[in-house]
């Protein structure tokens, strides 16, 4: 299925388990807004260790919204050139 997302690549030496806990943190902030089951249901991401990215699904408002906290956080912790961010041109989260 083609889904809008965002993809972060992270610069070496930053560890991606961090970047993950960020990640969850993000679902964590969603779960005010929408709840648990809407956050599990509506959100969608992934961590590829080797390609030092992290891609987050924005097809649903929930998404958009994790999206958004997760780019906030991630700017606050690993500082703006820390990371690169993009939307690729049809992305496929399985």
């Amino acid at each position: 299925m083609t889904r809008t997302a965002y993809q972060y690549e992270f610069r070496a030496g930053t560890d991606l388990r961090d970047v993950e806990d960020t990640l969850l943190l993000a679902l964590l902030a969603a779960e005010g807004v929408f709840g648990e089951a809407r956050v599990r249901l509506d959100s969608a991401y992934r961590i590829d260790q080797e390609a030092r990215t992290a891609t987050v699904d924005a097809s649903t408002a929930v998404g958009q919204i994790v999206n958004g906290i997760f780019a906030a956080f991630a700017l606050r912790e690993f500082g703006r050139d820390g990371f690169t961010a993009r939307r690729p041109r049809a992305e496929v989260l399985r």
